[in-house]
């Protein structure tokens, strides 16, 4: 775990390998924008940072993160749409071409859906945002009742990342532009116990190995 301390002495060797020099990628950054093609929706988790794990320079990956890397999907009601807002940034002014839901195993959002049965809970913020991914636990549930709980936990840690690429199409934009062609959706799934990154193939209906 990194103190305080450790983080300033970091940011100072992120400062001497990215603003000393003339020419430094963040300069070029600064004078042309940014121009991410990928934007990834990833989890909060401390463990999946989606730069790290996929090895990218900065400006490389659109970036947004939640609990359990979820999508939610589009709603007319008001309210504080983060990752919708992120969503829409990233397709209409970005104009990037990809979106990875990218989702991992040991998800401690999931684990709570898995383990409390999807109750609702008025006075839990998690517990409301958590419910997004609810058709995927009981799916899970309704298909292996008798599995442990920890294939529960990994199915459904999967079938979450389906259920956000599903949200993402009830965006009028996000369609519009998988049907042009101009934007592709991808599934992907980082086993971190194994180091394994795996993405989902529809034609065989289940994650596989990249």
């Amino acid at each position: 775990m990194s103190s305080i301390p450790n983080l300033v002495e970091g940011f100072q060797r992120f400062r001497k390998q990215h603003f000393e020099s003339n020419d430094s990628l963040y300069q070029q950054l600064v004078k042309q924008g940014q121009t991410p093609k990928t934007l990834v929706v990833a989890c909060c988790d401390s463990r999946v940072d989606p730069a790290l794990v996929l090895d990218c320079s900065p400006g490389d990956l659109f970036v947004v993160r939640n609990v359990a890397n979820l999508v939610p999907p589009s709603e007319s009601r008001a309210g504080h749409h983060g990752t919708t807002a992120a969503i829409e940034y990233a397709i209409r002014i970005l104009k990037v071409e990809h979106i990875i839901v990218l989702g991992h195993a040991h998800c401690a959002g999931i684990n709570t859906l898995v383990k409390t049965g999807g109750e609702r809970n008025p006075d839990s913020y998690m517990a409301d945002w958590m419910h997004l991914a609810e058709s995927a636990r009981a799916s899970v549930i309704a298909e292996m009742p008798d599995a442990c709980v920890e294939e529960q936990m990994r199915v459904c840690e999967q079938r979450a990342i389906l259920v956000s690429l599903e949200n993402l199409m009830t965006f009028a934009w996000v369609r519009e532009s998988v049907e042009k062609g101009s934007l592709t959706l991808h599934g992907w799934y980082f086993d971190i116990e194994h180091g394994q990154l795996l993405r989902f193939n529809a034609a065989s209906n289940c994650f596989e190995a990249l």
